[in-house]
């Protein structure tokens, strides 16, 4: 691959950012580089809000119940349906707050990402009638994040249809996103409306369109060719309202693969990539580096983590010795360590764990297996209770490794 960007696409880049024009009240980009309204380079170096707005079932200890609608289904079969969506508002509420903004902001780091699920924003998987909490979660979170100078990315995590075909997606354990038309234009619907909410929003430094598109046991000759179309797709509908915020594309296969992309078609592109459980070698990057040096556009590794402080602090490390800037995952969880906070076990919390993790293949299992509902309400009461930033520890280890300090 040739170092140098080629000319037909460097005249093309050249030509959509005078038709944009350039906002300096927003971050944007200069070449390689993501740059703040001053015109200074930025990078970004932040965690993600997991588990908050997507809950994952291995943050509750749960091995089977691992997709938000499987974590509802265990809580309504519990505590029925009423009970179970008075704790995800409860839950939602405590969960992220002032408090924990204001934390990650005095620990010096500058952003932050925001994993969502489609569904926070409708009633109904398969009518497009957008309503739900979604953007007033957003919302008060913006505040917030205006309030104490925080970026913000935004993250569609589950988008409709699924676009990996896991747990992560809360799908139906395929990409069928790219294969419903009807699902990509609910999916492009609800990122044009939420970029007409937040085109003025100056703390918003942009779109990541999806998470971790197309797993890799999936065919990948038939899917990856599919990924790049949708995203322009996507970023035309949001150019439509928002002229100015960035757009994150994340490759295929875990946003892992960059060869789904041609030259850019847009001239405020992040290219992102997450890695895992890798080693901490520049051969882990070269790639993502290399495709930078031939397309002159900025990088971002916008998940890594759960591992030991140790790896944490390398990879780390790492990405700031290319400049590329990271949001490394998660800020919190329940009894772990690998999270920069976390906070106790509610008491009866392993009742709800054995009954998510064991069998509930029929009711007459569920109605054999099911605690008393009185120790699951006060369990789930006690979940949203300690998870507050005030009952929350901080993993001082994991903060270290991240290049920051405890705020004084």
């Amino acid at each position: 691959m040739s170092n140098r960007i080629p000319v037909v696409t460097a005249l093309l880049l050249l030509l959509l950012t005078i038709s944009f024009g350039q906002n300096s009240e927003f971050v944007s980009t200069h070449g390689a580089e993501i740059v703040g309204p001053d015109g200074k380079a930025i990078l970004l170096q932040g965690i993600n809000i997991g588990n908050w707005l997507v809950p994952e079932g291995y943050m509750f200890k749960f091995d089977s119940a691992t997709s938000p609608r499987k974590i509802h289904e265990v809580l309504s079969e519990l505590v029925g349906a009423e009970a179970a969506q008075s704790f995800w508002r409860t839950y939602r509420d405590k969960y992220i707050t002032r408090d924990d903004i204001g934390f990650i902001k005095r620990t010096g780091m500058n952003s932050i990402r925001v994993p969502f699920n489609w569904r926070l924003f409708t009633t109904d998987d398969y009518a497009n009638v957008w309503a739900g909490p979604g953007f007033e979660m957003l919302d008060r979170l913006m505040a917030w994040c205006s309030e104490e100078g925080l970026w913000v990315v935004l993250d569609m995590h589950c988008a409709p249809g699924g676009q990996t075909g896991d747990n992560i997606d809360d799908s139906w354990g395929y990409p069928f996103l790219f294969e419903s038309p009807e699902s990509q234009q609910r999916t492009i619907e609800l990122w044009k409306r939420i970029a007409e909410r937040y085109r003025n929003e100056r703390v918003l430094v942009g779109y990541d369109l999806l998470n971790e598109p197309i797993a890799h046991y999936y065919d990948r000759q038939k899917l990856n060719p599919l990924l790049e179309p949708l995203y322009k797709r996507i970023v035309s509908a949001i150019r439509e309202v928002d002229p100015d915020h960035l757009v994150f594309l994340g490759g295929a296969q875990w946003n892992t693969n960059f060869g789904a992309f041609g030259a850019p078609f847009d001239p405020k592109l992040v290219y992102t990539f997450h890695k895992y459980w890798c080693d901490t070698t520049q051969a882990m990057v070269q790639e993502y580096v290399d495709f930078r040096a031939n397309y002159r556009v900025p990088l971002w590794m916008g998940e890594s983590g759960e591992n030991s402080d140790q790896w944490i602090g390398s990879f780390r490390r790492l990405q700031e010795k290319n400049n590329i800037g990271w949001c490394f995952w998660p800020y919190k969880k329940m009894d772990a360590k690998s999270c920069l906070v976390t906070f106790s076990r509610p008491q009866n919390w392993d009742l709800i764990v054995k009954y998510a993790n064991g069998p509930r293949t029929s009711f007459a299992t569920i109605r054999s297996r099911r605690p008393a509902a009185d120790l699951v309400l006060k369990a789930l009461e006690e979940f949203a209770e300690l998870s507050s930033f005030k009952n929350c520890r901080v993993n001082v280890g994991y903060l270290n490794a991240l290049g920051k300090e405890l705020p004084r």
